[in-house]
């Protein structure tokens, strides 16, 4: 369940690491909102022409900065990942991007770099996003639903999911994307709170915190699957025609 946001920055000791800001407030003129969220998940305020990665908050305050959310996954212990991790998985790619990418957790080779989906899966990915005209690093920001790597690559528990998807949302209100890209079937029923199975979510548009949000497969699932590379076209290409009919709508 979603935590308001001044109880999950406390939760997370980010409060009041705050700054104001003289921009207009979420009253303020706005291109037209997107459509209604799922109980529970507020959406987020349009993105401005020129505006950066600190969004106007409910309470007209700014949201923590990169630096102050990075130190804080970087040093976090609110479950007991931290006691076996080798580096936390912040995430990586443009802190305004237009796509964000979200895994499950970080594997072995994400654990020993500090990097989201590297080795393997990490290079399909790239072709992934490659094949739809985008790269790492630019327009695209990844990240995953934990910041620590389960010891032997096991299914995250719903208490360590419940520790570390506060700074999930604290990112997703830093970026403001416009299209969320959930890869696999942990982080979409995570992010959707179902058990459906991905066949089930994949082949249609859900929303998460106000972004429109497209499922598809694993990277490294498809590395075991190659058969299934012609759903993920399709869920890609979803993905791109619902972010231009945004675009088109908002004229942004």
């Amino acid at each position: 369940m979603s935590l308001p946001r001044e109880e999950r920055l406390k939760a997370l000791g980010l409060w009041p690491v705050w700054r104001r800001r003289g921009i207009p407030g979420p009253d303020a003129a706005a291109p037209a909102a997107p459509p209604p969220v799922r109980a529970g998940n507020a959406p987020l305020p349009p993105r401005g022409v020129g505006q950066q990665a600190m969004p106007v908050m409910d309470s007209g305050l700014t949201a923590p900065d990169w630096d102050a959310l990075r130190q804080a996954v970087q040093t976090c212990t609110r479950c007991p990942l931290h006691e076996t991790r080798g580096k936390a998985v912040f995430g990586v790619g443009d802190p305004v991007a237009d796509w964000l990418l979200i895994g499950e957790a970080p594997g072995a080779d994400e654990d020993r770099q500090g990097e989201p989906f590297v080795g393997q899966a990490g290079r399909l990915l790239d072709a992934m996003l490659t094949a739809i005209g985008q790269q790492r690093g630019t327009n695209v920001y990844i990240a995953n639903v934990l910041k620590s790597r389960p010891p032997g690559n096991r299914d995250p528990r719903p208490d360590e999911v419940a520790a570390c998807l506060p700074y999930l949302e604290c990112q997703i209100d830093l970026i403001r994307p416009r299209i969320i890209l959930a890869l696999g079937r942990f982080a979409a029923q995570s992010l959707l709170l179902t058990e459906a199975s991905i066949s089930r979510l994949r082949g249609r548009v859900h929303e998460y915190r106000g972004v429109p949000l497209v499922v598809t497969y694993h990277p490294a699932y498809l590395l075991r699957n190659p058969g299934d590379k012609a759903k993920v076209w399709e869920d890609l290409c979803l993905a791109r025609q619902t972010l231009a009919s945004f675009r088109t709508k908002t004229g942004d």
